[in-house]
């Protein structure tokens, strides 16, 4: 049910204004720029995403908030039609291990864009930042902010990144 609300939620996203006010008080103008080039649907994801990060404790470091909009950015290096990305959703809860072959990024394809960005977004979104001269510890959680946390038990940034990754799930 949860992905068919997203789902609808992407279909309207044109429709759904953005709080640039909130945007604005979150990232620096670079930053801002990375968010910008996301399509509707990922920014408007991403601002439920922040909004959850900031509900969940008063002390809410500027990285975790920034990272809350900019986790999905390394999406914008493929533009994905909706049901290409519901397509990546359907076979990754069905058949996991087509997904796997499917997400090779040497091989990129009309069919396979939805599942190599799936699998390589994070990895994409952290050079961007690294090219942008983003702090270290932005850049970490955008890079691990789609992975699972039990290889992370003794980093610092940890409790950030479960923090991260639970309003994404919600989101």
């Amino acid at each position: 049910m949860h992905r068919i609300k997203q789902g609808g939620r992407a279909l309207l996203a044109f429709a759904q204004p953005l709080d640039e006010t909130l945007i604005q008080q979150t990232l620096s103008p670079s930053h801002s720029a990375l968010f910008h080039r996301l399509a509707r649907s990922e920014q408007l994801h991403s601002l439920n995403v922040l909004r959850d990060v900031l509900a969940q404790s008063e002390d809410t470091p500027q990285e975790l908030a920034a990272a809350a909009l900019l986790h999905d950015c390394g999406k914008s290096r493929y533009a994905l039609a909706i049901w290409q990305k519901s397509l990546a959703v359907l076979i990754r809860a069905f058949v996991p291990k087509l997904e796997q072959n499917l997400s090779q990024e040497d091989r990129l394809t009309f069919w396979r864009a939805p599942f190599v960005v799936r699998k390589y977004h994070p990895a994409w979104g952290a050079q961007m930042l690294r090219d942008i001269g983003a702090s270290p510890r932005l850049i970490w959680l955008v890079e691990h902010h789609a992975y699972s946390l039990e290889q992370w038990q003794d980093h610092p940034d940890k409790i950030l990144l479960a923090r991260l990754k639970k309003a994404d799930d919600a989101n």
